[in-house]
């Protein structure tokens, strides 16, 4: 695990780093900022009415009585791309807003579903109960 957040911590900024003078020598300094902050703006805005929204459903669910599990995720991951949009990059900022579009979202929602099911079946994730 040490070695994964290492190797995360440590490809991660090399590749922001490498996208942002690439993109600098293209197209310039000035209009690559400015694309970095509308990026951030729009995500902002879009992490914001995700959240609402996400909000919303949880507050439905649990007034009618369900488990608002799936929102629970949904609002997880909506925070998870949220943070990645306040990383300074372009890297960061396509994962970011790929955990924020509800499409995307979904089809994240089920890779983590597919993940976690391989983990309980190799005995890897215990559930205790009380």
């Amino acid at each position: 695990m040490f070695l994964r957040l290492f190797l995360i911590f440590a490809i991660v900024p090399i590749i922001e780093i490498w996208l942002l003078i690439k993109t600098g020598r293209v197209i310039g300094a000035l209009p690559t900022v400015a694309i970095l902050l509308s990026i951030s703006m729009i995500g902002a805005w879009l992490a914001r009415s995700q959240g609402f929204r996400t909000i919303n459903s949880i507050r439905n669910d649990l007034s009618s009585g369900r488990m608002p599990a799936a929102h629970f995720l949904d609002g997880a991951i909506i925070l998870a791309g949220g943070i990645l949009l306040l990383t300074p990059g372009f890297f960061t900022d396509f994962i970011g807003l790929f955990f924020l579009f509800p499409v995307t979202r979904t089809f994240l929602k089920r890779m983590l579903r597919v993940w976690l099911e391989q983990k309980f079946l190799r005995g890897e994730v215990v559930v205790l109960r009380r």
